[in-house]
C-alpha cells in the first residue's frame, strides 16, 4: 500500500551481500579492442571465462538445479546516486529472444554481466553471460509530462542488444558494471512458453512500477510540493541500484521453489495482461511478494484459471488492491501503468462508469472487492505482529511441528490483511493463523487462510509482507523458527500445487465462526 523505509533497508543488504565474493575478472578493466556495443552470447568453448557450461538452445529449468552458482551477482559498490543506471525495453522475454538494454552512465566504459537466480551451488544465482567492455555514455534527461497522467519517460537508446538463446526460462538481473567501480542491477524475466503442466512463479512487476520513483514521480508521490503521477512508464529505470523489489519479493521464492524440483514455468502479471493463454493448463500460480496492482484482464485470467482447477498461492499481503490499466502507448504495447489511484474522479472512464476505472478494488463504480479471489481484504499499515498458529492440523503445516498457539515474532508486518465474513468471500474457508494487533489506535487482526472451490483449485494467502523475505532469513525482527516456518508451508504447498488440484486431496475446513470477526472495516482509511 506504501513506500517504506523497511523495505529499502532490507533490499540494500541483500543487494550488497553478506560478504561479497570476489569481482569479475576485468570488470573495471578499461582496456577493449571493443568500439561499438556488442553482446558475447554463450561460448561453450570458454565455460571458465563465463562460469557456464550451456549448451545453445538448451532451455530447461530442471536442467538449472544443482549447477555451480555464485555471489558475484551482488553489489560491490551500488550506483545510488546515477553512476550507471539501466533498463530492459521488455519486462519479460521467452527464452531466445533478444532484449534491449538502455544504459546511462558517465564513467568512460562498463561491462554487463547476465546472472540467472536458482538452486545453485555455491551462491544464489549463476552466471550466464556477459558482455566485452562498452563506450559509455550520459543519455538524455528525463523527459515529464505534466498533461493528462504526469507521466516520466527516459528517452534512451539502446546501448547493447542480448540474445537470450540457450537461457533457461526463471529470474534474471543484468549487473552493470562501470569503469569507475559503480555498479547497478537491471530485473529481467526470461518467460516459458507454455505453462501447462507446471507451478507458474509470477513477478509483480505492475507493483514495482507503482511504486518507482525513478525521475521524481511514482503513483504514490512527485517531489515537494507537486502531484503525484497517474501513470508510471516501463521505459526508466528502477530507484537506484536497480532491483529492490524482485530482491525482497521474488528472489527467495524462486531460489526456494528451484530446491524443491517440481516442474516450474515463469511469467510476469504483465504477460497476463497480454496473453489471453498465459495460465492455460497451469497447475498452480504463485504470486511472489507485494502484488497489489491488478488490471481487470489480470484478474479474469486467474478467475478463469481458478474455474479451471489451477492452485494460487498469494505470498504476500495487500494483494490486488488497486486497479490499474495497462494501455497501447509509448515506445511499445502496454509499457505504462495507469493509475489514478486516491484521485479516481478524475480518471476519464471515472463518469462512464467503466469497471475500468482505476480505483480501489471495492469502490465504485462496479466493485469488485479483492476477497472474492485473495479471500481476505487488505487491513493496516504499518504492522508489527507476531505469527500465531491456530489450525495446526491444516495440510500445510504438515513437517513443520506447529502446535495451537505458537508465536513466530516478527512475521505479521509490514501490511496485513483481514478475513471478512461477507458473501463475496469464498467458503469453504479456513483460518490457519490469527493475531490480534492495534492498527491506528483500533483494535483489529491479520490471518492467513486456506480455502477450497469446486473445480478442486486450493487457494493459500499468507496475509502478510513479511513471507517472501522470511524464507532467506532477511528481514526486519523475524526468527529462524519463523524462517523454518514459511519454508516447511512453501515446500507443502508448491509439492501439492505440483500434482493438480490440492482441493480434491485436502478440502478446507471452514472455521471462520470462531473468530467472530467485524463485517466492516474498523481501521483508518489507508
Amino acid at each position: 500500500m506504501r513506500a517504506t523505509g523497511f523495505i529499502g533497508t532490507v533490499v540494500l543488504v541483500l543487494v550488497m551481500g553478506f560478504g561479497v565474493g570476489p569481482e569479475l575478472p576485468g570488470s573495471t578493466d578499461t582496456a577493449s579492442t571493443d568500439v561499438r556495443p556488442a553482446e558475447r552470447p554463450i561460448d561453450t568453448n570458454r565455460a571458465s571465462a563465463y562460469g557456464a557450461a550451456a549448451v545453445p538452445g538448451h532451455t530447461s529449468v530442471a536442467a538449472e538445479r544443482g549447477r555451480q552458482g555464485t555471489s558475484q551477482w551482488r553489489l560491490r559498490k551500488p550506483a545510488i546516486k546515477g553512476q550507471i543506471e539501466g533498463y530492459a525495453h521488455r519486462v519479460s522475454v521467452p527464452s531466445g529472444e533478444r532484449v534491449k538494454l538502455k544504459i546511462s552512465t558517465g564513467a568512460a566504459r562498463f561491462r554487463v554481466v547476465a546472472f540467472r537466480f536458482g538452486a545453485y551451488r555455491g551462491g544464489l544465482a549463476r552466471r550466464v553471460w556477459r558482455s566485452r567492455m562498452i563506450d559509455g555514455e550520459r543519455q538524455r534527461d528525463p523527459v515529464f509530462s505534466p498533461r493528462r497522467t504526469r507521466t516520466v519517460v527516459a528517452p534512451w537508446h539502446s546501448s547493447l542488444s542480448v540474445s537470450t538463446r540457450g537461457w533457461s526460462p526463471g529470474v534474471y538481473v543484468f549487473k552493470l558494471v562501470a569503469s569507475t567501480g559503480w555498479q547497478a542491477h537491471v530485473p529481467l524475466v526470461v518467460r516459458s512458453r507454455s505453462t501447462k503442466g507446471k507451478v507458474a512463479l509470477m513477478a509483480p512487476v505492475a507493483t514495482w512500477q507503482a511504486y518507482n520513483d525513478w525521475g521524481g514521480y511514482s503513483l504514490y508521490h512527485g517531489p515537494t510540493g507537486d502531484r503525484r503521477s497517474w501513470a508510471v512508464s516501463q521505459n526508466r529505470p528502477y530507484p537506484a541500484p536497480g532491483a529492490k523489489q524482485m530482491l525482497f519479493g521474488a528472489m527467495p521464492v524462486v531460489v526456494h521453489a528451484e530446491q524443491l524440483g517440481i516442474p516450474l514455468a515463469y511469467l510476469t502479471n504483465m504477460d497476463l495482461a497480454t496473453d489471453g493463454q498465459a495460465l492455460r493448463g497451469a497447475r498452480g500460480l504463485v504470486s511472489m511478494g507485494h502484488d497489489e496492482y491488478w488490471s481487470l484482464d489480470m484478474r479474469q485470467r486467474v478467475l478463469s484459471a481458478r474455474r479451471h482447477g489451477t492452485n494460487l498461492a498469494f505470498l504476500g499481503a495487500n494483494t490486488m488492491y488497486w486497479r490499474i490499466r495497462t494501455p497501447t502507448v509509448g515506445q511499445g504495447p502496454r509499457r505504462d501503468v495507469v493509475g489514478y489511484r486516491s484521485d479516481a474522479q478524475l480518471d476519464p472512464l471515472y463518469d462512464k462508469g467503466s469497471a475500468r476505472t482505476t480505483a480501489r478494488y471495492r469502490d465504485p463504480p462496479k466493485p469488485k472487492p479483492e476477497n472474492s479471489l485473495i479471500g481476505m481484504r487488505y487491513e493496516c499499515f504499518p504492522v508489527e505482529a507476531p505469527y500465531r498458529v491456530v489450525s495446526p492440523g491444516w495440510w500445510g503445516f504438515r513437517g513443520t511441528g506447529v502446535r495451537r498457539g505458537d508465536r513466530y515474532p516478527g512475521l505479521v508486518g509490514i501490511e496485513a490483511d483481514r478475513v471478512y465474513p461477507v458473501p463475496r468471500t469464498p467458503r469453504p474457508l479456513q483460518i490457519l493463523s490469527h493475531v490480534t494487533y492495534d492498527c491506528g489506535g483500533v483494535s483489529t487482526s491479520a490471518q492467513s487462510i486456506y480455502y477450497t472451490t469446486r473445480s478442486g483449485a486450493g487457494v493459500f494467502t499468507a496475509g502478510t509482507l513479511r513471507w517472501t523475505c522470511a524464507l532467506r532469513d532477511r528481514c526486519g525482527s523475524v526468527t529462524p523458527p519463523a524462517t523454518g516456518l514459511t519454508r516447511g508451508v512453501t515446500t507443502n504447498l508448491l509439492k501439492a500445487f505440483a500434482r493438480g488440484p490440492v482441493g480434491r486431496r485436502h478440502p478446507a475446513h471452514d472455521n471462520v465462526a470462531r473468530f467472530h470477526l467485524p463485517k466492516q472495516n474498523q481501521v483508518p482509511a489507508s
